[in-house]
């Protein structure tokens, strides 16, 4: 080996808890759907939060969530068996729907920010445990989706973190090698889904995750992805 570290040509986002901040948007939406799902019955309520690491009284997600790191499929599996009378399809059908119409909260400026990446000439891509279809929502709702080279769910046919499949796919989208692309993300799940893949990794700390989870498995731990471009300029780029 030469040991000179390739360009980085490429970088691969997660979604919840990197694009945008997993606690502002999501724990107010989950109080209010496990509220529905459970016909208004606060004490169910509470149930189905505990099935998911979702303090339903607090309001808070715990920080080994399923929701956090899983996928809405996983979510719905472990819902399905505290409301036997709706199936895990229609539950994740709802899940998806409602998500979809979740109000985010982008984790910094999305717009300048992305352009400033694509402004350095790399391709962007996005690797989601969410679904596709929400996912798509969210970013279209943002006004980024046109930034983004490559959008993948967990249902988008690659699999879903932590195994390495989405983020391979980016790579054989846009014709890059593994070692030139960067993943950022907020969960081990994202960190080791890059690991496998051969990726780079960058953490962030606007999921649930502290900087002493996530240190091992990153290059660096920042604060949010607006630090990112700081970052870029102490590393080789294309």
């Amino acid at each position: 080996m030469s040991g000179v570290t390739p360009p980085i040509k490429g970088m691969i986002f997660d979604k919840d808890g990197t694009l945008f901040d997993f606690a502002t948007t999501w724990e107010a939406w989950a109080a209010a759907f496990l509220l529905r799902i459970a016909g208004g019955d606060r004490g169910h309520a509470a149930v189905l939060g505990s099935a998911i690491g979702f303090d339903f009284k607090a309001r808070r997600f715990a920080r080994d969530s399923l929701v956090i790191a899983g996928t809405a499929g996983e979510v719905a599996a472990a819902l399905a068996p505290h409301v036997p009378e709706t199936s895990p399809e229609q539950l994740l059908g709802m899940l998806n729907e409602e998500a979809g119409q979740a109000p985010q909260a982008e984790a910094v400026p999305l717009v300048p920010f992305l352009a400033a990446l694509r402004a350095r000439g790399l391709a962007l891509g996005v690797a989601t445990n969410d679904a596709e279809a929400p996912a798509r929502a969210h970013l279209e709702a943002a006004g980024v989706t046109g930034h983004f080279d490559f959008i993948a769910g967990f249902d988008s046919g690659h699999g879903g973190k932590p195994a390495p499949g989405q983020l391979l796919a980016f790579c054989a989208a846009t014709g890059l090698s593994p070692d030139t692309v960067v993943m950022v993300g907020d969960s081990l799940h994202d960190l080791r889904a890059g690991q496998a893949a051969g990726m780079r990794c960058v953490a962030v700390l606007t999921g649930m995750a502290d900087a002493d989870d996530l240190s091992p498995f990153a290059q660096i731990v920042l604060p949010d992805i607006g630090h990112i471009p700081d970052w870029l300029d102490t590393v080789a780029t294309a």
